[in-house]
């Protein structure tokens, strides 16, 4: 497949906006703007001319369920989006869903999401706003608001539910693409799951929201927000909403479940040796959706566009310094040499039982899954001890003098160096 021919390629809307627009950064990357006359003065139909009308920063929502612990980077798009309407004036609010994530977003889920607890939800509150630091501007006074949509979900009574559930009819409900197949196929729906939506849009009429981003698969949601925001007296919110990312494998969505990710919070190595290597396929959109580098001027070598797009996204996340040492580090572990590099992650032989299998050390190391799936990436010849090939499956150390300061590698993108 064509590089600008990928299913992601193609969810991109292509804009003939000219070199000089000052609302390039607000096209570059999305799916949709709704609604959108690019032709009309009106405010309410036109956001350039919100943008430019409006006598204040506009309010730019997102919101995020923290039911899980780690960002990828299919989830930084909409938070590079938020600060890009930082840089041009606006408010970002950083919508944390933490009364709305113990319900859990039906959206694209086959079945019932599990509840988590209040608990739960704030310590991964917590790691959400600790990895999105490095792109939001949390300093400059005025650009940014969290909130957690708790502060009036909580204490809404049973007045304002039914209100709410009387804004929204069971056919439109169904009518979601999720609910509509597990309604054919019979597969339980329960009735907190249609208060999710309503309860989403809500916070929008909370926060009193001009915009609000978010993936394709939540444009229903963002259209609930604007019907409460009708019902409830305000000016209706923009839906502007960004593609998913299609992870390292180049056809499915960036998941963490599909193994095709790439973390936020891995290190600079490995965070560099995947993008190093991201498809021919992915490479343009990579270079729109996660960079903010003119894409008319990029290398014409497909292998200095991945070094390039490897090195750029890296230092975003661990500086220019630490990308740079990454990118040295991938080189010399390709040539299979001895590693020097403090870009490479550490791992303390500490709390290893000696004598151990290698096997068992790679497990423990989190280079691999588990004891078997280690074996099998030994027998695989998959695993290098600096730089030599092993596959032993029954190699044993007795003592880690043998191991110290030794790079561990499991394929392409996994490291650890091996420390007392």
């Amino acid at each position: 497949m064509a590089a600008d021919q990928s299913p992601q390629a193609q969810s991109l809307k292509t804009r003939s906006l000219p070199a000089d627009s000052p609302f390039g950064w607000l096209h570059r990357g999305i799916s949709e703007i709704f609604p959108h006359q690019p032709g009309s003065e009106n405010p309410d139909e036109n956001l350039e001319q919100r943008i430019l009308k409006s006598d204040r920063p506009l309010r730019i929502k997102f919101g995020i369920d923290p039911t899980g612990a780690e960002i990828h980077l299919g989830h930084s798009l909409v938070i590079r989006k938020l600060r890009a309407f930082q840089d041009a004036g606006h408010t970002a609010i950083l919508l944390i869903g933490d009364f709305t994530a113990r319900i859990g977003d039906p959206t694209d889920k086959a079945e019932v999401r599990k509840q988590l607890t209040a608990e739960q939800v704030m310590q991964n509150a917590q790691t959400y706003l600790d990895q999105v630091r490095p792109i939001l501007d949390f300093d400059t006074p005025g650009r940014l608001e969290v909130r957690y949509n708790s502060e009036w979900l909580s204490g809404m009574d049973l007045s304002k539910i039914l209100e709410l559930l009387a804004t929204m009819t069971v056919g439109q409900m169904l009518a979601k693409e999720n609910f509509a197949d597990r309604y054919k196929k019979e597969t339980p729906i329960y009735l907190h799951e249609f208060f999710y939506p309503l309860m989403q849009g809500y916070d929008s009429v909370a926060l009193e929201a001009d915009v609000e981003l978010g993936g394709t698969d939540q444009k229903f949601n963002l259209a609930v927000g604007r019907d409460l925001q009708r019902h409830f007296g305000q000016r209706p919110q923009f839906g502007l909403v960004l593609p998913l990312l299609l992870g390292t494998d180049g056809t499915q969505k960036m998941s963490k479940s599909l193994g095709n990710y790439i973390g936020l919070q891995e290190d600079a190595l490995t965070m560099y040796s995947k993008l190093e290597k991201t498809p021919d396929s992915l490479i343009k959109s990579y270079f729109e959706l996660l960079t903010n580098l003119p894409l008319d001027d990029l290398p014409e070598n497909p292998r200095d566009r991945q070094k390039l797009l490897a090195l750029e996204v890296t230092s975003q996340y661990h500086g220019a310094e630490a990308a740079q040492a990454a990118q040295q580090a991938a080189l010399t572990l390709i040539q299979g040499n001895s590693v020097a590099s403090d870009a490479v992650p550490e791992f303390s032989l500490e709390g290893i039982q000696f004598p151990v299998k290698l096997f068992y050390l790679l497990s423990a190391a989190k280079l691999c899954g588990s004891s078997s799936d280690a074996r099998r990436q030994i027998q695989g010849g998959a695993v290098r001890l600096e730089g030599d090939r092993i596959q032993d499956v029954n190699l044993t150390f007795d003592t880690p003098a043998a191991l110290q300061g030794k790079v561990l590698q499991v394929g392409k993108n996994k490291f650890a160096r091996l420390t007392l």
